[in-house]
């Protein structure tokens, strides 16, 4: 419990600026839907996109003018924004008592390497979970000047449980790479380069029927805006796959840190 404690005091600073960010730019994506709400001669301006360009950002599957719509088109920045944090949280949170140089301490301490990672684990978890709230507030608050109905309140709350799973994602592949990466100084980067390699396969996944193969290698694809709002409901093939990914990053987390050297 006390490097749980220890780790959510480490870590308020960080979690206060995400959440920030993500309060600002919610704030910002719906003063720009003022724009497009009730006036569909603006949607004229995306008749010079490409179609692949359209389905690749899904701008084809949501009608911008309706409070509904737009926030299916601004899902995928939210995706982004709360999976970087996550996978950012996760890495760091292991690799920075090397880079701290206070990992002498931390084994010093009466617990084995597994309960470090678990009290660590848990202080992310509720990181996460904290930075949801705050993006589902800020999205319900900004919404409330705007014509809403049931099914945007519907469209909300699964893809707030989409979010929340890609966050575990995330989290798990962060934790992974910092638990078993020998050169600290990399576990982040990896992380976010993966983060972001993963983003650009959804992106290219979209352009082509023929690239279709390519979802089940983004977990961006896993929960896609337009599928949870015409379904409202999760694929269960996407579900076992999430399962799967953070379930095998953490069992290898757990192993790998725990015979590793560490640098100190």
């Amino acid at each position: 419990m006390n490097i749980f404690f220890r780790e959510l005091r480490a870590n308020f600073k960080s979690l206060i600026i995400w959440c920030v960010i993500i309060v600002m730019f919610v704030a910002v994506g719906f003063a720009k839907f003022s724009a497009y709400e009730g006036n569909p001669e603006l949607l004229a301006v995306l008749d010079g996109v490409p179609p692949a360009m359209l389905a690749a950002f899904n701008l084809n599957a949501f009608n911008l003018t309706t409070i509904t719509g737009f926030y299916g088109v601004m899902f995928t920045y939210f995706a982004l924004i709360l999976s970087i944090a996550a996978v950012m949280w996760g890495s760091d949170i292991i690799t920075k008592e090397e880079r701290d140089k206070t990992v002498e301490f931390a084994l010093t301490l009466p617990v084995r390497r597994s309960q470090v990672i678990t009290g660590k684990l848990f202080a992310v978890l509720v990181n996460c979970i904290v930075l949801l709230l705050f993006t589902a507030a800020a999205v319900l608050l900004n919404a409330l000047q705007y014509q809403r109905d049931n099914q945007f309140y519907q469209f909300v709350a699964i893809s707030m449980l989409a979010l929340f799973l890609l966050q575990m994602v995330f989290l798990a592949i962060g934790i992974f790479l910092g638990c078993a990466m020998k050169s600290y100084k990399r576990a982040s980067s990896v992380a976010l380069a993966i983060l972001l390699g993963t983003y650009f396969i959804s992106i290219v996944a979209g352009l082509h029927k023929n690239l279709d193969f390519l979802k089940y290698l983004s977990p961006f694809k896993y929960f896609d805006a337009a599928a949870l709002l015409h379904d409202s409901s999760i694929s269960s093939v996407y579900l076992v796959l999430t399962v799967v990914i953070v379930a095998a990053c953490l069992v290898g987390a757990y192993m790998t840190y725990g015979r590793r050297d560490l640098y100190i």
